[in-house]
């Protein structure tokens, strides 16, 4: 398990992070969140070693970090490191080779890593030659390919169209099955949702939110319910103990006092049949937003 501890790092009198603790724990996908300029870039700097914590530590199972540990790390920056002229396949084999890894295995790692992830055609192909989607993949892959301990990635959905989105959550989820921790950051919550495990929000360099999602949902859910029946719902507003907040001919949405909700039902039951009745989980998107 990563473990970063109370994070602290200024650039001049600015103070970019304060306080940053989270646990990215073996075997689970955590989602690193926050608008731009929020911290996330400098907190995976600091874990990689590339910048020094000015406060702090980061501790792998429990012992501070070693420079060899990092570097069975799989990165995947955001701002993109390959060589535009090289042939795909030969540069991934080749960082796998900076890696540890002797050529044989360099080579059948980056044929693997490129089949999953659809490539395999375009090994011989420059990178220059790819589309931004299919670089982005490409990119992907060198992070991977010397099946790295632990990954972190900053922003690896960037660019790619839904399908091929889901092929690189198909490969993540897989590292992720193996017990290999991930981190990742990304601006695009729904994808987020469906992919982690974990959640931490970063704003303003401090941590203002972290759980799994379900912990998230139920310390951000309300006592807001959905009632959807098959005629028109107006009469909710009529209810005593209830705030109505929207309805839209059969579905009302409402925030119930005093057990209102169950006296909502029931008349809705009275009047005819009910489609459905359900507390309403906020979103990661509703959730991303309180927290900040």
């Amino acid at each position: 398990m990563l473990t970063v501890t109370s994070l602290s790092r200024s650039f001049g009198d600015h103070r970019v992070l304060d306080d940053v603790s989270f646990a990215v724990r073996p075997g689970r996908m955590t989602g690193f969140l926050g608008a731009n300029g929020s911290g996330k870039t400098t907190t995976m700097r600091i874990i990689l070693g590339v910048l020094a914590a000015h406060g702090g530590t980061v501790t792998w199972h429990g012992r501070e970090m070693t420079p060899a540990q990092r570097r069975r790390f799989g990165y995947m920056p955001e701002e993109r490191g390959l060589y535009p002229k090289m042939k795909v396949g030969e540069q991934i084999a080749w960082l796998g080779r900076l890696h540890g890894l002797d050529d044989d295995a360099a080579r059948t790692a980056t044929g693997r890593l490129l089949d999953q992830l659809e490539l395999g055609g375009r090994a011989d192909d420059r990178l220059e030659e790819l589309s931004l989607g299919n670089q982005q993949r490409a990119q992907v892959a060198a992070a991977l390919v010397h099946d790295p301990m632990m990954l972190i990635l900053d922003e690896p959905f960037s660019g790619l169209d839904p399908l091929a989105a889901d092929i690189v959550l198909t490969v993540l989820r897989e590292r992720a099955a193996s017990g290999v921790p991930v981190l990742f950051s990304s601006h695009q919550l729904s994808l987020v949702e469906r992919l982690c495990d974990d959640v931490v929000i970063i704003s303003r360099g401090a941590i203002t939110a972290a759980g799994t999602r379900e912990e998230l949902h139920a310390r951000y859910g309300t006592s807001r319910f959905e009632l959807v029946v098959d005629a028109d719902a107006g009469w909710v507003r009529d209810q005593p103990g209830v705030q109505v907040l929207s309805v839209d001919g059969p579905r009302a949405v409402f925030e119930p006092s005093g057990g209102g909700e169950q006296r909502v039902l029931e008349a809705a039951l009275r009047r005819g049949e009910v489609r459905s009745f359900q507390p309403v989980v906020p979103s990661l998107e509703e959730i991303f937003k309180e927290a900040v």
